[in-house]
């Protein structure tokens, strides 16, 4: 169903370049599914409605057994045979080098040197023994345009209990602090500066106190604490007439609100207003308007592709964020036609606990360049 729905989106699209950047790669139990991931790769690359791709870039971090290194990411660049000059950025040699052919790299992503990966340092989140989180970036450059795509995966809300205890939650403060070395990272002085677009699991989260202050505003709430250690362990939140109805169940692991049409309705825009983390970076980052419901955490029941899970407050986890710069290259619509696409993909399918979201664009010759220099970034010395 997955990847159906992806292609779908591929035909309706038909992009030149296609990036596609997955996120725990192979899911929680990876010993198990790393051989569904390669039954995945080989359906993806001999499809049919990628028949006119005649080059190919695929980096698969599968090196679970390293754990100092794994970060269960998986980048995906796939080039129309109507592209001409594509080159792809190496790293060690600082230059550009022609794009040919289909590779795929797993076990051996230490070692290529057409990107750079990196998980983040332990002391970010000491609660998770083996975070996978990181990032990997590749630089590439079409039509003398040059930009990096940057595939991150940031830390996750450990319990709901103690994301609602602050405004911005303590795990809030982990993301902000990560996305901030990678940013600082991808701009550093070791390579020449481009435009950039970073995409992947970002797991922001709306404010937690906030929705539940909005959501529960006229109910009361009663706290249970375990009988041993006094530490609280649920939160119930009644309507304070009607019954005493239950409004909202809050656990380590559970999020139940009574009425699930409050996140669909209207994509969820009311609660667009508590999607705050990416506010810090609005100097540093663009985003196009988001006109799709919150991506996570749905129901992976494969009948209920609508639903979502009571495990956390529905979020927008994941988007697609661009430099400033990154956003000037985005052609502008010359007619009313809408050429650029911020959506997600399989609103009815069951894709999994998180919804796949994509951007659609295109990109003007020439565009990254100032006229002078235009030819200047693909040369290839």
């Amino acid at each position: 169903n997955s990847l159906f729905s992806l292609l779908q989106v591929v035909h309706a699209h038909k992009p030149h370049f296609m990036a596609l950047h997955c996120q725990e790669f192979g899911g929680k139990n990876y010993e198990a599914s790393m051989s569904h991931v390669d039954k995945f790769v080989k359906e993806l690359l001999s499809s049919d409605a990628m028949k006119d791709y005649n080059r190919a870039r695929v980096y698969l971090d599968e090196n679970y057994k390293s754990q100092e290194h794994f970060t269960a990411l998986g980048s995906f660049y796939f080039l129309h045979e109507s592209l001409k000059n594509i080159y792809q950025f190496d790293f060690k040699a600082k230059k550009y080098k022609k794009v040919t052919g289909k590779e795929i790299y797993s076990d051996t992503l230490e070692s290529t040197p057409m990107l750079e990966k990196e998980k983040f340092p332990q002391d970010y989140f000491p609660e998770c023994k083996w975070s996978r989180k990181g990032f990997i970036r590749t630089r590439w450059c079409i039509t003398d345009c040059a930009f990096d795509l940057v595939n991150i995966h940031l830390f996750h809300d450990a319990s709901n209990l103690i994301a609602w205890e602050t405004s911005p939650s303590v795990y809030s403060g982990i993301r902000h602090k990560a996305l901030g070395y990678v940013l600082d990272r991808i701009i550093d002085q070791r390579f020449e500066k481009v435009s950039y677009f970073v995409f992947g699991d970002f797991n922001f989260r709306l404010d937690a106190k906030a929705v539940v202050e909005t959501l529960c505003a006229k109910a009361t709430m009663q706290t249970i604490r375990a009988a041993d250690t006094n530490e609280v362990v649920k939160l119930i939140f009644r309507e304070s007439d009607n019954d005493r109805k239950v409004m909202l169940q809050l656990e380590k692991k559970l999020f139940d609100y009574f009425n699930q049409d409050v996140f669909r309705d209207n994509n969820g825009t009311a609660l667009l207003e508590f999607d705050r983390e990416l506010s810090v970076f609005k100097d540093r980052l663009y985003e196009l308007d988001i006109s799709f419901p919150p991506s996570y955490p749905y129901s992976e029941d494969s009948s209920q592709g609508r639903q979502y899970m009571n495990t956390r407050c529905p979020a927008w986890c994941d988007r697609i964020l661009m430099s400033h710069s990154a956003k000037e290259l985005i052609l502008k619509s010359e007619n009313d036609e809408k050429i650029v696409i911020y959506d997600h993909i399989g609103p009815n399918v069951c894709m999994g606990d998180h919804k796949p979201v994509f951007l659609s664009f295109r990109i003007a010759a020439g565009a990254g360049k100032p006229i002078a220099n235009v030819h200047k970034c693909c040369v290839v010395q």
